[in-house]
């Protein structure tokens, strides 16, 4: 399954042996990890929990995952998002591509997880010395990923 949403912390090494999977066609592999930060919007992080709407979430990773693939030559894809309680520096996000070339992998990797951002139901509650607060939607994530709105040429498709 390219697409999980789960409680618990996932192997980096395996998931990218198992997405290898001695494909010989592989050139490429571009993985990305997506960490609990200590400090978020000048303030300290002592925890955050993350909430998920189950079945639609993973509806939505499966949609940019096909939309990435539409856009590169990929061979395969991997999106592991986690849910419910993490401390800093625990992972959150890993989004990893097999493709014959870095320059597509790269390029779909980070569409990927610009799309995530903007697109996946996922809801951040973070704890702070003040309590708790809501992490509400970046700017910088939208501008990332309108970027990839505009592209007339997403680039080679072999």
């Amino acid at each position: 399954m390219p697409v999980r949403v789960q409680l618990e912390d996932f192997d980096l090494s395996a998931e990218v042996a198992a997405l290898r999977a001695a494909d010989p066609r592989i050139g490429a592999v571009a993985a990305f990890i997506g960490l609990v930060r200590e400090v978020n919007a000048g303030g300290q992080v002592s925890g955050m929990f993350l909430e998920h709407y189950p079945g639609m979430t993973e509806k939505a990773l499966m949609a940019i995952i096909a939309e990435a693939r539409a856009r590169w030559a990929l061979f395969d894809a991997l999106v592991i998002h986690r849910v419910g309680p993490l401390r800093p520096t625990d992972p959150i996000v890993l989004v990893a591509v097999t493709s014959a070339h870095r320059g597509e992998a790269f390029a779909a990797c980070e569409f990927i997880m610009d799309a995530l951002k903007t697109r996946a139901p996922f809801w951040k509650r973070e704890e702070t010395p003040a309590g708790h607060r809501w992490v509400d939607a970046r700017a910088g994530d939208a501008e990332a990923a309108a970027r990839w709105s505009g592209e007339s040429d997403p680039g080679p498709k072999a």
